[in-house]
């Protein structure tokens, strides 16, 4: 991989923990969002080892302060509610093929090399070339990162769109630089990333749904608003009659998992996403010293659990 020249120590973001999946996901968020937004900055990306696996951003050019990262995030990230890749099939993913043809279609025809937000989404979200059969008719088979479809209320899409809406750049800055408190409200903004998600009502002494802190408490805003813009980077691909999502294996409810790599070069936008698709990464057991030698220096593995017809993920253990 290819090391870049940058000018002074490189930014630690002490608030994700690589173990997490919100959190490794807020992390390709971040990059994405900054080289998108923000490209003079010609920012990259490494994760180095404190209290936990943190990622720290490196510039090629003078590098803002943590309380102006955050700003610049949150003008590059904010007022996107009404996007098309977030409203142009509704409220949740799991739409009939003709719907999510005609977005994708749409998606392609609009994009440029350089401006392809919601082809890239398109791309992450599914494929109408590959159904599933319900009551009624069928649906598109969609990326193993949706966590809900409507049951109980939980829109996808709608959750999004929520998000967005709701987060500041205070949301952002602690996600980013402090320890999870998860002292922001819950109810209707969340994407189940988190494996602090999964709070079923049999290991709770009351129904977590009606439970009146949810509208205070319980969820880190800015975490799911950054991982939202990293969804891009795992994209979906036909596998034979299976829908592929980078970076998974398996389809059954016990038998998903999600492997991520964990890097400690410097690298940009376009070199993560070619390190996620690494075959590699899929294998057991691992061919370490290989990966070692594209600087990747740790791997974890989350599973992915259906509860009823929520989804949700372990925290990431060592693969």
């Amino acid at each position: 991989m290819p090391v870049h020249a940058s000018t002074g120590e490189p930014i630690v973001l002490r608030g994700l923990d690589g173990t997490n999946p919100l959190a490794f996901l807020a992390a390709l968020g971040t990059l994405r969002a900054l080289t998108l937004g923000r490209p003079e900055l010609g920012v990259r990306m490494c994760w180095s080892r404190h209290a936990a696996w943190n990622p720290c951003l490196l510039f090629e050019c003078e590098q803002p302060a943590e309380d102006q990262l955050a700003e610049l995030l949150h003008q590059s990230l904010t007022g996107r509610e009404s996007s098309p890749e977030f409203n142009a099939i509704g409220q949740d993913l799991t739409v009939e093929p003709a719907v999510f043809r005609d977005f994708a279609r749409s998606a392609a025809k609009e994009a440029t090399p350089k401006a392809r937000t919601t082809a890239d989404f398109a791309a992450a979200y599914g494929c109408d070339a590959l159904t599933t059969e319900v009551s009624g008719g069928r649906i598109i088979q969609d990326t193993a990162l949706r966590t809900m479809s409507g049951t109980g209320h939980q829109h996808f899409l709608a959750f999004v769109r929520n998000i967005i809406m709701a987060t500041t750049a205070s949301h952002i800055a602690k996600s980013l630089f402090r320890l999870w408190q998860y002292n922001d409200p819950v109810q209707n903004l969340t994407l189940r990333f988190d494996p602090i998600d999964d709070v079923r009502y049999a290991l709770q002494w009351r129904d977590p749904s009606g439970d009146p802190r949810r509208k205070t408490t319980g969820s880190m805003l800015g975490a799911n608003r950054l991982a939202i813009e990293g969804l891009p980077l795992l994209a979906t691909a036909p596998c034979g009659t299976r829908l592929g999502t980078t970076g998974f294996r398996g389809y059954r409810s016990k038998g998903t998992h999600w492997t991520w790599p964990i890097w400690e070069r410097p690298i940009g936008l376009d070199v993560v996403r070619t390190l996620l698709t690494d075959a590699r990464l899929q294998q057991t057991p691992l061919p370490r010293s290989e990966l070692l030698h594209l600087g990747v220096c740790e791997v974890f593995r989350s599973q992915r659990l259906t509860i009823e017809k929520w989804r949700n993920f372990t925290v990431g253990s060592p693969a």
